[in-house]
């Protein structure tokens, strides 16, 4: 029964290769990042993928070992986190998406498809989202009113995350001259897994 740090997985690009251990850091690092940026922000389907297959590979090996064997119970616990983590990240994205539908789609029509945030499956949910919203308007309110009251103007139903929220940060590695915004401009650095707070939102891989 192998490991996940020694599984190697295809990078994607074609050009080497990647353990299942570093896509598995990348993926929690992705979930920590959505769960507390007030912004939807870039997918990480890929990364998803990735996981997913290696999943489904090690549960594969799990069934070949005996029930009572302890390695299963093992493995079976970390499958069962991992699938958390990726299901977490994967519902924070849509509670994200049904919360600030319009200006999502309003910010994703403006971007190439290289650089969308959102996957082809989030875009299909949101529309549809925005769709069976303006009817649920329609049909609950609208129609009852007088008739130059009856337009469904998604403008006016718009909500924007707060991008001046405080978020926490932690360096996985160590940075040197950070510029946090509302500290003044002033440089700071951080040492790996310090943390600190900002506003507004800001990131550090």
């Amino acid at each position: 029964m192998e490991n996940l740090e020694d599984n190697l997985l295809d990078d994607g690009d074609g050009v080497g290769e990647v353990t299942a251990q570093t896509v598995l850091q990348e993926i929690e690092n992705a979930w920590m990042n959505e769960r507390f940026a007030p912004e939807i922000l870039p997918h990480q389907s890929d990364l998803v993928d990735c996981m997913l297959q290696q999943i489904a590979h090690m549960e594969e090996n799990i069934k070949r070992l005996d029930k009572n064997d302890l390695r299963a119970l093992v493995h079976r616990m970390e499958l069962d986190r991992i699938k958390y983590i990726i299901s977490s990240y994967l519902r924070a994205r849509l509670e994200k998406i049904e919360r600030y539908t319009i200006h999502i789609l309003s910010e994703e029509a403006s971007r190439s498809p290289e650089e969308a945030y959102l996957t082809p499956g989030e875009s299909h949910f949101a529309k549809e989202y925005l769709a069976n919203l303006e009817t649920f308007f329609k049909t609950v309110a609208l129609q009852h009113m007088p008739p130059n009251f009856q337009r469904f103007e998604a403008n006016k139903f718009t909500i924007k995350p707060n991008l001046q929220a405080h978020v926490f940060l932690r360096a996985n590695q160590s940075v040197t001259g950070i510029v946090l915004p509302g500290m003044l401009n002033e440089e700071i650095d951080f040492e790996e897994d310090t943390a600190a707070s900002a506003a507004p939102a800001t990131a550090i891989g």
